[in-house]
Formats: C-alpha cells, structure tokens, sequence
C-alpha cells in the first residue's frame, strides 16, 4: 500500500512538472494546505469546546465543583502522557520557536506527527482549563501540513517555505476568521523579508481556510459596538500603550523565571503535579483564568463591568468598584502567571490569547477606572480592544498582526487610529528593553535566527564548524621517521600534514616545503623524525567554535587554513576560508530563493 503511494505521488510530481509551472503549481498547493489548514482549525476548536461543555455543562455529579481545582492537572497530565506514549518518532515541541527553527536550520522540516498531535494535546490542555490559546498549536498543525504536503511533492526549499508559511497563516485565518491578520501573521514572524509574488498564495491559503473554518464552526468570537473614537481620548490611549509596554516587559521577565524554575524539575510528572495544583488553586480563585477566558472579555464589551468578579468567590463584591478595580488588577497578573505554569508543567498551548485576554483587561482597567473617579468619560469597550492589540504586538514583537486581528475579529476598523498607536508605542517600549521576542530569543542567542540588521553574522551562526571539517589528510606520528613517511609524503596532494602523539593528540604541523628542503640538503639523514620538522599551528580550532571566531582566528595569523580538534585535542581534520566562503555564498543563494 505504501510503496503504491509512493508511485501515485512520483506519477504526480512527473506530471506536473511537464504540465503545470511551480508558480501555478504552488497556489495550486496554497489552496490545498487552506483547506486542510481550515479543517485543523475547525477540529481544535470543536473539540475543545466540547471537552468544556462536557465538564461544565453535561458531566454531572454533586460533588463536581471540587474538581474545578484537579481539571488543569488532569488535563496537563494527559497531554504530557500521550506525548510520552504516543510520539516515539520524532520530537514534540510547542511554541513558535519551532517552526521559526525548521525553517532556518531544518530545510523547512517540521515532523508530521504535529499536524494532529498538536490538535490533540492542546484540545486536552485548554479543554480541562489550561490557562493557554489555541492559537499557536494550530499555527503548528498548519506549517506541518504546509511542510509536510510540500517535502511531499518534492518541492524545493523555497517553496515548501511557503507552504509552511501558507499553513501558518491559514491556522490562523481559520482559527479567528480572520484572512488578512493569518495573511500578515506569515509575513511579519516566518517571511520577514519577501516579495509581491508571496502575497497570492498566502492570501488564497489564508482566506480558503476562514471559509472552511467558518463552514464548520459558526461562533463569533466578538461582537463590538461602537461609534469610533473621540480626540480627547488620545492622550488615554498613549497612556494605555505605556502601561501595556511595562507590563509586556514584566511578562518577559515572568516567562523566563517560570520558565528557569520548572527547568530545575527533572521528572515531568512532578512538574505536571505542583503546575496542575498550582494553576488549579488560581482557577479557583480566579475563575477568568479557565482555558482561553474569552468568555469575560465578551461579557466586558457587551457592558457587564462586574463580569470578572460575578462568577468567582467574591461575586457578592461585584458592585462596588474598587473591588472590582482590585480584583480585575489581581487577574491580570494571575492571568500572565498561570499561562506560563500551564506552558512550563507540560500543557500545550501558546500565548495568543492569553496576551488579548491580559490587554483586554488593562484596557478596562484603565478606563473603568477613569471613569469611576470622573476624571474622563472613556469608551470602555474601545480600550479594551486597543488593549488587546497592544498587548499581542508588544509580546510577540508582531504590531501589524496585533492591529489587524483585533480590527478583524471585532470589526473595529473604524478603530484604527488607536491600534495603530497603542500597538506602536507598545511594541517599542518592550523592544527597548528586548531585542528580541519570547519566541525569537532562543534562537537569536544560539546563532539561528534569521536576522534582517546585520546578515552576515546571522549566515555565519547559520553555519555550523563540523560541516567545514575537510579529513583527508595524511596524519604523521611525531615518532615516525621522515624517511619511512616519505613516500606517503610525496603521493599526496597536501603541501602540510597534522602531527600526533602516542596518545592520538594533536601536537603541530609539518610542511612538504620543510620535508622537500631536508631531502635535498640532507639526503643521508635517514634518522630524522618527524617531531624534527614539525612546527606548532599558529591557532588552533574546536569543534564548537563560532564560524565568525574562526574567520577572526585566521585574519589575526593571517593564514588560510587552520586545525580542528575534538575537547580532547584529538586531530579532526582542517577547515579552510575556501570552503567556509563556498559555504556562505551557497547560504546566501538559498535565502535569495528563499524570498524570491
């Protein structure tokens, strides 16, 4: 059966490369992945909400409101035990860092298994209350099934690249019905630099995959209403901005102390134990923080001011406003803390909701709180959507896809002029502080991050040193006389050959100049050894050496090539400014293909 796939798909591959040119051929292909795209997101939606349904509304049991604090566990241990039981092929990983790692260092390779692993996991998480989004799960369901449908057909890096994008966007299109925000998504993280042409096939995959979504899964994630925005709100929302980017700045700072301390934890299932517990006992006590909390930004633009407080254990507060105040301040840091729990103790799900629901919340925060000491007469419902997009801009370093998918999924374009500034404001006072985003940062520390400032570094860091390492070289023992090497010496095509010790160390250099000019003037110098001739390298290389320490290494010695030993100075092999310059042309040219 497989070998017969393998035959239908080859038959295909010849076909259309005869018939159809790559250009047509990727929309073609564009369109698939929407369709698919648009399906994984119907299913993670349906799903999860079914799964809250069934333990909020169907599962009865007179004793069930005790377990509200063991669902985030339960859930958080299921997802963590069906990746242990069930990935054995390939490796599991959530976030965006993946995917923007696939397509730097991995041909654009993302494992297959996370066109439904990621569905399933993030189902189970959110669904049993873990304080997360859906949204970057289905972004990574999408890029694998771009990745996947485009090793497939045997596509070039270029264009699987794209389909890998196409399924990104179209994961989020059909995730909030939002075409263009999946569309720009796409081009502002994974395609920072493009050109026109990218726009056809992730407009077609994005806006294919908010048709299907919509096909499938109905629910309007908010309404909005509004008149638009009055000028002498302006100075408001800079304000709002300011706030959001220091809190964007704690978040970061959060992420990494949260994310240090579960690393500290060796056995996962300890980690889901104290997470599960921990973010249980917020639940509690702030209810907003079950699964994506969605629920209580509508309820806040709908008007409902006491909708945070009304269903916790403090209802019977909901009427006075500096409860409310207190409480909405306390569930925003509860928010930001119990998102990051569930990502650390194993749970799946990403931090796109999380940063609308906290931005939803300063807005109101902002303005209730204006309004209720009388200081201004605000829009409470417009904050809170200039808080969202704010806060999404700020956190992922992403202000166009902050502003177009707030404008988007609730149909404040006529908003615009605030998200505009909130988002930019924001966005460069988290910036000031960080470089790079939660997602970037890994990569950008360990070399492998696509960089748009200084590309010459980026494509060095790109490169790694045991790709360079030329081993065909004929290794001399320092006990070895000349004489008896010399004619291994002659027949081969190196001017210079490494010395080595007893213990297989790396000890110097001998030059066939060196060896020609002894034969010549001493021919009857037959006890000669090769610790005679050798010289010691002027520099000498380690495997894990940088290729920009490399090239500094052979500018201040001003030499061409240089030796490369293991952390036991075993001799290796040698790397040259040849072939590390080949190697830098032929990166460069794959990401000219790459964003042409």
């Amino acid at each position: 059966m497989y070998e017969k796939l393998l035959i239908s798909i080859d038959a295909i591959n010849r076909y259309r490369q005869t018939k159809i040119s790559n250009r047509n051929f990727l929309i073609l292909a564009a369109l698939l992945v929407g369709v698919l795209a648009g399906l994984a997101a119907a299913i993670l939606k349906s799903l999860t909400h079914h799964i809250e349904e069934f333990l909020q509304t169907d599962f009865q049991w007179r004793y069930k409101y005790y377990l509200y604090i063991f669902f985030p566990l339960i859930g958080i241990f299921l997802s963590v035990f069906y990746v242990r039981r069930f990935i054995r092929k390939g490796k599991f990983e959530a976030g965006l860092t993946p995917i923007l790692y696939a397509i730097s260092k991995k041909s654009s390779k993302i494992e297959p298994h996370n066109i439904y692993s990621q569905i399933i996991t993030a189902a189970i998480t959110v669904g049993f209350g873990g304080s997360v989004g859906l949204e970057s799960p289905i972004v990574a369901s999408g890029s694998s099934i771009g990745s996947s449908i485009g090793r497939l057909l045997g596509l070039s890096y270029r264009e699987t690249t794209m389909l890998l994008a196409c399924g990104a966007a179209a994961g989020i299109a059909g995730a909030f019905n939002s075409p263009i925000a999946g569309m720009v998504f796409a081009i502002e993280i994974l395609l920072p630099e493009f050109t026109i042409p990218a726009f056809i096939p992730l407009l077609l995959a994005s806006a294919t995959a908010a048709v299907v979504a919509r096909f499938f899964y109905t629910e309007q994630l908010f309404f909005l209403v509004t008149e638009g925005w009055r000028m002498n709100a302006l100075i408001w929302y800079v304000i709002l901005a300011a706030l959001i980017g220091l809190f964007s700045i704690y978040f970061n700072k959060a992420y990494y102390a949260i994310k240090h301390f579960f690393a500290k934890i060796n056995h996962p299932y300890k980690k889901v134990v104290l997470g599960g517990l921990a973010l249980g006992g917020m639940v509690f006590l702030f209810p907003t923080l079950y699964g994506e909390g969605y629920i209580s930004i509508k309820q806040l633009l709908s008007g409902h001011n006491s909708a945070v407080i009304s269903n916790s254990v403090f209802s019977e507060y909901g009427g006075i406003p500096v409860a409310v105040i207190l409480f909405t301040l306390a569930t925003i840091f509860a928010k930001s803390v119990a998102t990051l729990v569930t990502l650390s103790a194993g749970g799946n799900g990403g931090t796109f909701a999380p940063s609308l629901i906290m931005g939803g919340l300063i807005g109101f925060l902002l303005a209730y709180t204006v309004n209720t000491l009388g200081i201004a007469e605000l829009n409470v419902p417009n904050f809170i959507v200039a808080g969202m997009a704010a806060s999404l801009s700020s956190i992922m370093h992403a202000p166009l896809t902050g502003i177009f998918l707030i404008a988007e999924i609730t149909g404040g374009y006529v908003l615009m002029v605030p998200l505009m500034i909130t988002s930019a404001i924001s966005y460069f006072i988290n910036r000031s502080s960080y470089k790079h985003s939660i997602y970037t940062k890994p990569l950008a520390e360990s070399g492998e991050l696509l960089s748009l400032e200084d590309k010459d570094t980026t494509v060095l860091n790109m490169m790694k040193l045991r790709h360079l390492v030329e081993k065909d070289y004929l290794v001399l023992n320092a006990s070895d006389t000349i004489a008896s090497r010399m004619t291994d010496i002659l027949q081969s095509k190196r001017n210079l050959f490494p010395v080595v010790g007893s213990d297989n160390r790396f000890q110097g250099l001998v030059y066939v100049e060196d060896v020609l000019k002894q034969a010549i003037t001493n021919p009857e110098q037959e006890s000669l050894t090769v610790q005679g001739l050798m010289q010691s390298a002027p520099k000498v290389l380690l495997l894990t050496d940088t290729l920009q320490s490399v090239l500094e290494k052979m500018e201040q010695k001003n030499v061409w090539l240089l030796p490369v030993l293991d952390d036991q100075a075993h001799f290796l092999g040698f790397v040259s400014k040849t072939a590390i310059f080949n190697k830098y042309r032929a990166m460069l040219r794959r990401q000219a293909d790459y964003l042409s």
